[in-house]
């Protein structure tokens, strides 16, 4: 049995407003929340114990979860009184762990939508008989994010800040949130101060000399810290492209809960989701898009790539592209919402108040 950490502490402030009165591993993706597919695919992979590092709306996760055995699982539960950074939660989790010194540990980012094969980097971790092994990904444009060299034999050799030059560009193997870690190196961690894995941790040990490991899986990865790669997440889900085994139904051009309802000449595609009690009027067209449980679209809105949070409204003819709409706003009829445009909870904008081409 291996057991795993998984990070859940952080605000989600690239989200918001999605995360104003939500954390962001609850946030819906595909019908549920987020956290549920990490979950689901921990569990396939034989995982049985999950600790939870929880800090913003710690609150949330419990009640929802409860101790996991509707998913297989055993779960409890940490919450950091306050940050303590990707290390710093690990090592604060660490007395809930019942591995020996030199079992596995996975450790998971609550933010990453991923096709890893978990044993496959467990099983590396063990053969190579390493203090930490990481799951590496390529990525096109690696200035974005910081860089792990490896040698022929996938030894990681050193961790590089985000690169400001081409020459610094070494490689584009990235660190992609997923680890494994021997159980004693995680006692190592400072404990009660906040401590980055990816700055502090990982760095030392490779100066005191440890192994650490790269495993490069590069299926499907992608990091869920914005609105638009979120809406973009839920939809690849829905639509079959990143695994999962906790999707409501059927992989196809659409996830239409249980008790949505959805006019006969509504149009959805791309990996739409609609949401629980949510309502799709008679000519309205969504593509690519998550709307929320109890959000209403009222007749001929053209939703594209949005994301509507709950019980908001769209009003007729509205025109929503690249857009989050907050949980309770209104957007009234004629109004035309372009790349970019967050709209907070609670606010209500008036029909034809916003517009980026002509009322005509």
């Amino acid at each position: 049995m291996t057991e795993a950490i998984l990070l859940v502490g952080g605000k989600g402030t690239r989200l918001r407003p999605l995360t104003v009165h939500t954390p962001k591993p609850m946030v819906p993706a595909a019908g549920v929340p987020f956290l549920t597919h990490q979950l689901a695919r921990a569990r396939a992979a034989g995982v049985e114990h999950i600790v939870l590092a929880t800090s913003y709306l710690a609150e949330v996760f419990e009640p929802y979860f409860g101790d996991g055995s509707a998913l297989g699982l055993h779960l409890e539960y940490v919450t950091e009184e306050e940050p303590l950074g990707t290390g710093g939660a690990i090592r604060n989790v660490a007395s809930r762990l019942r591995s020996g010194p030199d079992d596995p540990v996975l450790i998971f980012n609550g933010d990453i939508l991923t096709g890893l094969d978990i044993r496959a980097l467990v099983d590396t971790h063990e053969s190579t008989g390493a203090d930490v092994s990481l799951h590496l990904t390529k990525v096109t444009d690696p200035r974005a994010y910081g860089l792990v060299p490896t040698d022929d034999t996938g030894r990681v050799l050193a961790f590089l800040e985000k690169p400001q030059t081409p020459e610094e560009i070494v490689t584009d193997q990235i660190n992609a949130g997923a680890y494994v870690f021997r159980r004693s190196v995680i006692d190592t961690i400072p404990l009660g101060r906040p401590v980055s894995v990816e700055r502090e941790t990982f760095p030392d040990l490779l100066s005191a000399g440890a192994h650490l490991q790269g495993m490069v899986d590069s299926t499907y990865w992608l990091d869920l810290g914005t609105p638009a790669a979120f809406v973009r997440g839920s939809a690849d889900l829905v639509l079959g492209r990143a695994p999962s085994p906790a999707v409501p139904g059927r992989c196809g051009d659409q996830l239409v809960l249980p008790t949505a309802t959805v006019a006969a000449d509504a149009k959805l595609s791309g990996g739409t989701v609609v949401g629980e009690g949510a309502f799709v009027a008679g000519g309205a067209r969504v593509f690519g898009s998550t709307i929320m449980p109890g959000a209403v679209i009222e007749p001929g809105a053209v939703i594209t790539d949005s994301l509507i949070g709950a019980r908001a409204r769209v009003g007729e003819r509205t025109v929503l592209t690249g857009t989050v709409i907050g949980d309770n706003a209104t957007i009234g009829p004629d109004n035309e919402l372009l790349q970019g445009t967050r709209i907070w909870c609670d606010t209500k904008i008036p029909a034809g108040a916003v517009r980026f081409s002509s009322d005509q």
